[in-house]
């Protein structure tokens, strides 16, 4: 019975570092274009806080669960 749990719990956990990952990779290319462009562009601005604010909320979640990469 608790192999499963365990299973599914390290099989969402591994997921859930692959979101993580993603979400820093989107939130990173969304800041370099932010800051290389010559004009405020408000809806990108917009965007990347979106991303910034959606990788927080996925670190802490992994800092909850206590994930390492190990």
């Amino acid at each position: 019975m608790f192999s499963k749990k365990q299973k599914l719990r390290k099989e969402y956990d591994a997921l859930l570092l692959d979101l993580v990952t993603e979400v820093k990779n989107e939130w990173a290319r969304q800041n370099a274009i932010q800051n290389m462009s010559f004009e405020f562009n408000e809806e990108l601005y917009y965007r990347t806080k979106i991303t910034e604010a959606k990788y927080v909320f996925l670190f802490r979640e992994v800092k909850k669960r206590k994930i390492s990469l190990h």
